[in-house]
């Protein structure tokens, strides 16, 4: 492993890891768009891979004026939150707004993580006055910003809305089976009581 001797060197480190981030999530979101019910996420999950895919490009040509091969090193942060997800997919859902909220759960712990490591690096480029660097990827900040925003819409005005709504007609579901089953036992017990009275009266 490479000494990490200077500023410029943390930083292409930084820019090499968050490559492997933006290569592993544009494999990530069309399963994500694929596994979603509500349209407004799959919509916003296929949009967030454009700007992905554009996020790969950005990154390279920071690498490239920094003087550093263009090659990703292993984000094993990413790897956990994306290894989390898919065990995730993998549950048994009785409603699709609860998978969809759990999506979206999944889809904002990996924005997180990228707003952070953007925010990590725009940072070195100031103390190293790399302008140039700073207007190619502030605009991909932002862009992770505002989909982070756009996935807290989609969960509090619908997704999660509806797996609240999805849990309170299951517990009403079962009131109303538990309800069922009591009249028809006070029915036979009645009907003993009766039965019992009438063999007294013979």
């Amino acid at each position: 492993m490479p000494t990490i001797d200077s500023l410029e060197t943390l930083l292409t480190n930084e820019l090499r890891d968050l490559l492997d981030v933006e290569n592993r999530l544009t494999k990530v979101l069309p399963k994500l768009a694929k596994a979603s019910a509500n349209e407004e996420l799959r919509a916003a999950f296929e949009e967030h891979l454009d700007e992905t895919q554009e996020h790969v490009t950005r990154v390279e040509k920071a690498l490239k004026m920094m003087g550093a091969p263009v090659k990703a090193k292993p984000c094993h942060g990413i790897r956990g939150i994306i290894d989390e997800g898919s065990e995730m997919m993998q549950e048994d859902y009785e409603e699709d707004a609860l998978k969809d909220a759990a999506i979206i759960g999944s889809a904002q712990r990996a924005e997180h993580y990228e707003i952070a490591a953007y925010g990590t690096i725009l940072a070195y480029a100031k103390q190293l006055g790399q302008d140039q660097l700073i207007n190619l990827l502030k605009p991909s900040l932002e862009e992770e910003k505002a989909a982070d925003e756009k996935l807290t819409q989609i969960a509090e005005s619908v997704v999660n809305t509806d797996a609240a709504n999805g849990d309170e007609e299951n517990e009403e579901m079962l009131a109303g089976a538990g309800a069922g089953r009591g009249s028809r036992g006070s029915s036979g017990s009645s009907s003993t009581r009766k039965g019992n009275g009438r063999a007294r009266g013979r």
